[in-house]
């Protein structure tokens, strides 16, 4: 008998079963990046965790039709009240000395979304199956906006059409902000617009022909607002009910707040039966900012500093989604530890399969308690800890082997396939840091490799060391080891 999954629900402030509309089919909606620069590892934290629990519902059997956004338009600078204001992050981006390189929006909006859709593949996170883009979702938000003025729960003024909190008795179920004074404290009423019957009302469309990213409407020239657009883009591929909505904890009050307003008004049927949201991420105990000098991106991490970015996904699960995570570089380099013993328990197991450990499909082997004793784990709320526990008891004892028969081996193996499947912190073929497109910089570092290689093959020595010199000067540190040689870039001082 399986275990139940559970998770804890925002909405109810309980741990409860995730229970699907279709049984076995789950449908999750995941908020995505605004794309305007490079992802943190704050962001990442939330898309890691998300991709856990397509994991664990596969290893349940279940059927996953998985959807993240990519928000490329309407995302503004002051997105903690519900009627937002200040600039729209794309446009601020192409203004800023980095955004200098960039023709247009539409430029910067492309080179950023292929830097997250790179990192998001190093990571090892499974590919959704619909990832849409705001802008290609406009029809179906211009139609959601009439509609919503139809019922009268929508108004337009000379700035843009707003949707009437007052209208939706239940504004405020998810956050708990539901008097008017507590509403009042939240939105900060950012907006000043006359117009506006509650300070508390949220922007659908915003009226503005001079925006760098506009389109034509009822209303006149202009663009979405933030909110709107995951809520038509779920329903569009996810139907009028979704099982679950995950996101950072920053996004319950107020972009999911106003999600449900939106989306239930629209439908008259709940908008999502489960919310799971991801709590924030520190640095050496301290909030992460680029003027603190804690800002990490997953680049800077292993371009820079040389890290495996799989042991980044390890640090990043290593505490429960559900308790803030202290991230610092201590604890990232004990996360590579456990990386690198488990690819080498890997690659042992390999060498004595004669082929890739991830060619063989998952069974039962002696290992299985503690498989499904990490399976049942992170059914309960995605314990992570435990879960982690049971994976290195698992390469431990594989470790242990000092050799394998073909009959271990493929057992062996058996137990490396499914943890990788449930946790992917191995890698393969596509997953792996190699699937990345390389560098021309890292090509550079490979062919000094081979040359060096080949250097000590013909017991050129001097040549080796001169190439591992050259290497050295470049900030490169070679490691080498039985399986062959690895390089990392040193820590920049």
């Amino acid at each position: 008998m399986p275990p139940t999954f559970k998770l804890y629900d925002t909405m109810t402030r309980t741990v409860k079963p995730l229970e699907t509309v279709e049984p076995g089919h789950l449908r999750f909606y995941c908020c995505g990046p605004t794309v305007y620069s490079h992802a943190h590892i704050g962001n990442f934290r939330t898309f890691v965790n998300a991709d856990l629990v397509v994991r664990v519902a596969q290893a349940l059997g279940w059927r996953v039709t998985y959807v993240s956004n990519i928000t490329d338009v309407g995302h503004l600078t002051q997105d903690d009240a519900a009627d937002a204001g200040g600039e729209d992050k794309m446009a601020r981006a192409l203004a800023s000395k980095d955004g200098e390189r960039f023709n247009s929006v539409w430029e910067l909006a492309e080179h950023y979304e292929q830097g997250f859709r790179n990192d998001w593949n190093r990571l090892n996170l499974r590919e959704p199956e619909v990832r849409p883009r705001a802008t290609q979702h406009m029809r179906e938000q211009i139609l959601a906006v009439e509609e919503l003025i139809s019922q009268g729960r929508a108004y337009e003024t000379p700035t843009g059409v707003y949707f009437s909190v007052d209208s939706f008795e239940d504004y405020g179920k998810l956050s708990g902000n539901r008097s008017r004074d507590d509403l009042k404290v939240a939105v900060r009423e950012v907006v000043q617009d006359d117009n506006k019957r509650n300070p508390a009302d949220f922007a659908l469309w915003k009226k503005d022909d001079k925006h760098l990213m506009q389109w034509h409407s009822p209303w006149g020239w202009g663009f979405p607002g933030w909110h709107l657009e995951c809520s038509c883009m779920a329903r569009a591929y996810l139907g009028d009910t979704i099982d679950l909505h995950a996101g950072g904890e920053d996004l319950v009050f107020p972009h999911h707040e106003c999600e449900i307003a939106q989306s239930e008004s629209l439908t008259g049927k709940s908008f999502s039966n489960h919310w799971m949201h991801v709590r924030f991420l520190q640095v050496d105990g301290e909030k992460m900012a680029k003027s603190a000098g804690n800002f990490y991106t997953l680049r800077e991490l292993v371009d820079v500093r040389g890290f495996d970015p799989l042991a980044v996904r390890y640090a990043l699960l290593a505490t429960p989604y559900g308790k803030p995570l202290n991230f610092t570089l201590t604890n990232l380099e004990a996360a590579e530890r456990h990386v690198r013993r488990a690819r080498s328990a890997a690659q042992r197991v390999s060498e004595a399969l004669g082929k890739p450990f991830h060619q063989v499909e998952p069974g039962p082997t002696r290992w299985d308690r503690v498989y499904d004793e990490a399976l049942e784990a992170l059914c309960d709320d995605l314990n992570t800890s435990v879960a982690l526990a049971r994976f290195l008891e698992a390469i431990k004892d594989l470790t242990k082997e000092e050799s394998w028969t073909p009959e271990e081996a493929v057992e062996a193996a058996r137990l490396l396939r499914r943890f990788e499947d449930l946790l992917g912190l191995i890698g393969g073929e596509r997953t792996s840091e190699e699937a990345a497109e390389p560098t021309e910089d890292a090509a550079w570092i490979e062919q000094k490799i081979n040359e060096r290689a080949e250097a000590k093959k013909a017991k050129n020595f001097a040549r080796a060391d001169a190439i591992r010199a050259e290497l050295d000067a470049a900030g490169i540190e070679l490691r080498d080891s039985p399986s062959g040689t690895e390089w990392v870039r040193r820590p920049q001082a």
